[in-house]
């Protein structure tokens, strides 16, 4: 099972059809369960993808060998592509990752649109949760 936050698909959505008819890559990554309100039903140790690095422009390097070089792979648990006119499915072009969230129009987190899929395209079993990181105070810390 994925897990991936309901305001985490609306973000990667949007940026999917504010790029359209180009193809948005990003990586995403997880926080533990017990760090997010609103997900009092998973266990405390359960990896939910909760944020995204900002898609940088395709430099000639990533162009040419087909990696993205801008996020460092420890950072990022996942991949988000997005397939303007192409099918729900991971492709060869795609950045592999162990875990890659494909989205095609419409831009819905339903399973027509948006899902989740291993390194090898296998579709995996996704749920969408309604669970945030806890709000920081005004000096940046959560305490």
């Amino acid at each position: 099972m994925v897990y991936i936050t309901r305001a985490l698909v609306e973000v990667l959505c949007n940026l999917a059809s504010d790029a359209e008819p180009n193809q948005v890559t990003t990586g995403v990554s997880v926080s533990p369960a017990r760090y997010l309100e609103g997900a009092w039903d998973l266990p405390p140790e359960t990896p939910v993808f909760t944020d995204f690095y900002f898609p940088t422009d395709r430099n000639s390097v990533n162009a040419v060998f087909g990696v993205d070089l801008a996020t460092p792979a420890r950072s990022a648990e996942g991949r988000f592509v997005s397939h303007p006119t192409g099918e729900l499915q991971v492709t060869k072009r795609d950045d592999l990752s162990q875990v890659i969230f494909v989205a095609v129009p419409p831009w819905t987190s339903d399973g027509a649109s948006f899902a989740a899929f291993d390194r090898f395209g296998s579709r995996r079993e996704l749920e969408i949760v309604d669970a945030a990181p806890p709000e920081l105070s005004p000096s940046g810390d959560d305490g």
